[in-house]
């Protein structure tokens, strides 16, 4: 096993800055997910771990090790990218052994190594098949026993998945991460997709044009959005700006324009701020019928203008003080009647599941990658 430290590298194409000094600290045997729009640069940073790009400033460390200049077969990483690149000439048992091929091992050795390895991704028995005989969902998993077989230090993957159907994909992130608790190798993860990283990793990095916004584990990067990016990126937020009027007890109060105090934990809010964007997920909002007075926790008023059944639950949005428009999900557990256009309510949320955040939104347009 091994660990990945990035110390501050980037990478210029030309007039592009693809990745602009970034710096990780990957432990040894982590899941980690590089995660992004197309365009943040995340599919570069892991060329550059694996080789197949060198930095234009910066170095790269395997093991403690630095490996500027290293070709990736003298790297001990291997990649499984999205198109699998099998060899449709070979039968599954070559594919996977062409590794171990080239490295001389013994026929014996490459027997049983071949043999583990296909049963660790349940594929035993398709050894004489070959790739256009396999399902897209079979494909990657051949694509993933050759990485493994070779036992690698680091397995990087650039998207993997992207090609497989929802279901199948759903289905994948939880193999992939029982593959990756077995083997206890070192996995660096690339997507797009936010449900995909929180699934799968012990941590993950958020980026955007080139720079992380925000590392860490899922739960934490989801509950505590350092930047208005990350928030709107990793899930769906609702931001309602203020004024910074108190700080006392561990808490903080912010004032909105139409005089509604929203409360939340002080140490959420930079200590120098004056005003504040503050925010809160859907799914923590609680919809009180009739708008009427609340006794306890962040509470606003407000009319439902869209409802939305989306089955396992009422999507609404509601507009709030000045014309804010506010997203909220309630499950569907049929113990309310569903609310509809016109409808008063009141929103009511507790003050820990309050954040504020900084930074610009996520562009409309991304970039495509680089």
């Amino acid at each position: 096993m091994s660990d990945v430290r990035l110390d501050s590298i980037a990478k210029v194409f030309r007039d592009t800055v693809a990745v602009d000094h970034v710096s990780l600290h990957i432990e040894e045997g982590e899941f980690f997910s590089l995660l992004g729009p197309s365009g943040c640069g995340k599919t570069t940073t892991l060329r550059m771990i694996g080789g197949f790009e060198e930095p234009s400033s910066g170095n790269v460390y395997l093991d403690g090790a630095e490996v500027g200049g290293l070709p990736p077969y003298k790297r001990d990483v291997n990649t499984v990218f999205q198109s699998y690149a099998l060899f449709p000439h070979l039968d599954v048992f070559e594919n996977v052994a062409f590794g171990l091929r080239r490295k001389k091992t013994g026929k014996q050795d490459v027997k049983r190594r071949v043999a583990e390895s296909l049963e660790l991704v349940a594929l035993t028995g398709l050894q004489e098949r070959k790739p256009s005989q396999l399902s897209g969902g079979q494909q990657q998993r051949i694509a993933l026993a050759r990485a493994l077989v070779n036992r690698p230090k680091v397995l990087l993957l650039d998207e993997p998945l992207g090609a497989l159907d929802l279901k199948l994909r759903k289905h994948m992130q939880l193999e992939l991460k029982r593959i990756q608790s077995e083997v206890g190798i070192t996995f660096i993860y690339v997507t797009h997709d936010q449900e995909e990283a929180m699934t799968m990793s012990n941590r993950l990095a958020v980026m955007r044009d080139g720079r992380v916004e925000q590392i860490g584990d899922p739960q934490d990067v989801y509950d505590h959005p350092a930047t208005e990016f990350v928030a709107g990126f990793l899930g769906a937020s609702n931001f309602l700006d203020g004024e910074v009027k108190e700080r006392a007890n561990g808490m903080a109060a912010v004032k909105l324009a139409d005089g509604t105090v929203i409360n939340l934990p002080e140490d959420r809010i930079e200590p120098s701020a004056t005003k504040a964007k503050v925010g809160v997920r859907p799914e923590k909002i609680r919809v009180q019928r009739g708008g009427g007075p609340t006794t306890s926790g962040n509470s606003i008023a407000g009319v439902v203008k869209v409802a939305t059944f989306v089955g396992v639950s009422h999507q609404y949005t509601i507009e709030g003080p000045g014309g804010e428009h506010l997203i909220v999900y309630e499950q569907n557990i049929g113990v309310d009647a569903p609310l509809r256009t016109g409808d008063s309510v009141r929103l009511t949320w507790q003050p820990e599941h309050t954040f504020a955040v900084t930074g610009e939104k996520l562009e409309a347009t991304p970039r495509e990658e680089s």
